[in-house]
C-alpha cells in the first residue's frame, strides 16, 4: 500500500468537494469491498464530490425529460434532487407540480436541511422534499431520484401485504452498486403511502437505518425511490431497478405463482 498523505481527487467541472474530505481517509482499499460494507459506504459517501447548483439544475432537468420519455415520470409525477453542499446541508430539487417532460433548470429549486427554499424563486419545493432529506441523512447519498412508473406502481400494490418482495437471479442486479453476482437477493420494501410527509419521512429514516444495504424502496401505488453517491450512480440505479421491476411484473403476469 502506498505511504504518505492520501491524494485528494481533482474536482471535475461543475463539482466541488464537501468539507469532510479533509479527513485522511481517501485511500484505495478496493471499491467493491468498501461500497458493500455499510460503515465504509457511509464514510465514502460523506467525502464524495457535490455539484454546484447550476450543474445540478441542468443535470436534473435533463434526467426529468429522459425519465418522462421512458415512461418513468409522466405528467407532474416524480421528483429528483442532488446534494450541492454538505455543511450546512443544501439540495437542488425539482419544484412541485412541474411537467417532467418539459422540465427546465429554472424549475429546480435550492432548499436547506429543513426543506425550506433558499432563494426567492418561482414555485415551491416538491412536497416530498422531506423524504429526499431523510434518504440523504441516513445513507449519505449525493442524489435521490423518485420515479412513478406503471410497474413500480402495480408491484407496490400487489406485494404490499407482504411488506415488500425479493428480486433474485437476474444478471441486471450487477448494475446495483456493490453487487457482483446475479445470485444476489435484493429486498425491495414497500411503505404505505401518506400525505403526512413528516410521518412518511420518519418511516423512511427508520426503514433505511434497519436495512443499510438497500438500493431502493417503493411507496404503495406511488413509485420507486432510489439514490446513489452522485447523479450518475442514482440514474443508473433507476435504470436497473425499473428494468428489474418490469421483468418481475411481466413474469408474474405469465406465472402468478412466481
Amino acid at each position: 500500500m502506498a505511504t504518505g498523505p492520501p491524494v485528494r481527487p481533482t474536482p471535475i467541472p461543475g463539482t466541488t468537494f464537501s468539507q469532510s474530505d479533509s479527513q485522511d481517509c481517501w485511500q484505495h482499499h478496493g471499491h467493491a469491498f468498501l461500497y458493500s460494507h455499510p460503515y465504509f459506504r457511509t464514510v465514502l459517501f460523506d467525502i464524495i464530490r457535490t455539484m454546484t447548483y447550476e450543474a445540478a439544475a441542468d443535470h436534473l432537468a435533463h434526467l426529468g425529460q429522459d425519465f418522462h420519455r421512458r415512461g418513468w415520470a409522466l405528467g407532474t409525477s416524480g421528483n429528483f434532487s442532488a446534494v450541492i453542499e454538505r455543511e450546512p446541508l443544501r439540495l437542488a430539487i425539482t419544484a412541485s407540480s412541474v411537467d417532467k417532460g418539459r422540465l427546465t433548470a429554472g424549475q429546480i429549486l435550492e432548499v436547506d436541511s429543513a426543506g425550506r427554499g433558499m432563494e426567492a424563486m418561482p414555485g415551491k419545493p416538491s412536497a416530498e422534499t422531506l423524504l429526499h432529506l431523510a434518504v440523504v441523512r441516513v445513507t449519505g447519498a449525493g442524489a435521490v431520484l423518485h420515479t412513478h412508473s406503471v410497474w413500480s406502481t402495480i408491484l407496490s400494490d400487489y406485494h404490499n401485504g407482504r411488506g415488500g418482495f425479493f428480486i433474485e437471479g437476474y444478471e441486471m442486479l450487477k448494475g446495483l452498486e456493490g453487487i457482483g453476482t446475479h445470485e444476489h437477493r435484493e429486498w425491495v420494501p414497500i411503505l404505505e403511502n401518506s400525505q403526512d410527509m413528516r410521518a412518511l419521512a420518519a418511516e423512511t429514516e427508520a426503514l433505511l437505518r434497519e436495512n443499510s444495504r438497500l438500493h431502493g424502496f417503493l411507496i404503495r401505488r406511488h413509485g420507486l425511490y432510489t439514490w446513489g453517491k452522485d447523479l450518475t450512480e442514482a440514474a443508473r440505479h433507476v435504470e436497473i431497478l425499473e428494468f428489474l421491476l418490469e421483468s418481475v411484473g411481466r413474469r408474474q403476469m405469465m406465472e402468478p405463482q412466481y
